[in-house]
């Protein structure tokens, strides 16, 4: 407890008559020099409620006594009352330039055990509302950690969802889990060149991230579709055709049905991509004939991947066109029109794609090697 008072004055007499007029209301200690005060501080620094100091003392003056206080940074524990008979202005400057709470002129009247009493009050609510600060700031930053971790919790919550998920379109054979693989790689590689082109986009690296990771849910909805049409080695009807598009509308449904199981950002990106990467910058996409930068860029991007890789694999129904062929068509709008900026984005990776489906491409005892 902070309740000490230390007299610091090299005349007996000053000592006296102080700790006459304070012992009633504090314990008292006393020093007769700097040296005994730094001692005494060293010893009771969590005890002493106000130092009363002398400035004029042989060897280890007052200014001594508050540099080595401002050293130690006892200053900002133990408020410091100047006992002085000076009022020179330039000796007040340096005796607050030090610290000094206050000054205590001589000879003593009867204002001086109030005046102590302020500073030792005013002291004592400055440290104790520090101390519930720190309290306070130690348990933000264990809530925060709390936070960080079942932010971290859910996110790898998210991603097992999704994996799930997709286990269960790559079960029906679709097109294989190399497909799926693939599109996150182009989604990827597409987003982060937007990310430096375009930020009004506002692809941060945890979106793209949220992004890639919903890209593979992009066709969930094909587990809805029969076989006979989903594996038809020819080319659709129609009707077949129109039945093959309400996979876009039964994602969609599938997500809807697990609501409330991720985070929602999470939740937001995959049904924009499940029900819009095949939407298309000219309106004429589907399901709904999104327009321009009606289309979500989560959407848009996805999109671009998916035609490039559908594009440049062989499929039951066709043979794999060429890098080349397949970044002209896409350039050209033979497989929809997209955004002018997403195919600036595009041109500008080609090489990238290029590489990245060269290595998901090679015999699996390749990449393993």
């Amino acid at each position: 407890m902070r309740n000490i008072v230390l007299i610091v004055d090299d005349v007996e007499v000053n000592r006296d008559i102080l700790a006459m007029i304070l012992e009633e209301e504090y314990p008292i200690i006393e020093a007769e020099n700097g040296r005994v005060a730094v001692e005494l501080m060293e010893k009771h620094q969590d005890e002493i409620a106000v130092v009363l100091l002398d400035l004029i003392m042989p060897e280890y003056d007052g200014y001594a006594v508050l540099e080595t206080m401002n050293e130690r940074n006892w200053i900002n524990i133990m408020p410091v009352l100047v006992i002085s008979a000076e009022a020179k202005g330039e000796v007040e400057q340096r005796c607050l330039d030090l610290g000094v709470s206050d000054f205590i002129r001589k000879p003593f009247n009867a204002m001086l055990r109030k005046r102590v009493k302020n500073i030792v009050d005013l002291f004592l609510y400055r440290n104790q509302l520090e101390e519930k600060v720190e309290e306070q700031t130690i348990t933000l930053k264990k809530q925060n950690k709390q936070l960080q971790e079942q932010a971290e919790r859910l996110k790898e919550s998210n991603t097992k969802i999704i994996d799930i998920l997709g286990t269960v379109v790559e079960s029906r054979n679709l097109e294989s889990g190399e497909h799926i693989k693939r599109v996150k790689g182009f989604t990827r590689i597409l987003a982060e060149q937007m990310q430096k082109d375009y930020p009004e986009y506002g692809l941060t690296d945890e979106k793209i991230e949220i992004i890639v990771s919903a890209s593979s849910l992009h066709d969930i909805g094909k587990i809805a579709i029969p076989d006979s049409i989903l594996l038809k080695p020819g080319r659709l009807t129609e009707e077949e055709f129109a039945c093959m598009k309400t996979h876009t509308i039964r994602g969609d449904e599938v997500l809807d049905s697990i609501q409330g199981v991720w985070d929602e950002d999470y939740d937001k990106v995959s049904h924009e991509i499940c029900r819009y990467h095949h939407e298309r910058y000219d309106g004429r996409g589907y399901p709904d004939g999104l327009k321009g930068e009606e289309i979500p860029i989560s959407a848009q991007l996805v999109g671009v991947a998916d035609v490039y890789d559908a594009l440049v694999s062989e499929r039951v129904y066709k043979s794999a066109f060429s890098p080349d062929e397949a970044f002209e068509m896409i350039q050209g709008g033979k497989c929809g029109n997209f955004s002018p900026k997403i195919l600036d984005g595009f041109r500008k990776v080609k090489a990238d794609f290029e590489a990245l489906n060269r290595l998901q491409n090679k015999p699996q005892e390749q990449k393993e090697m």
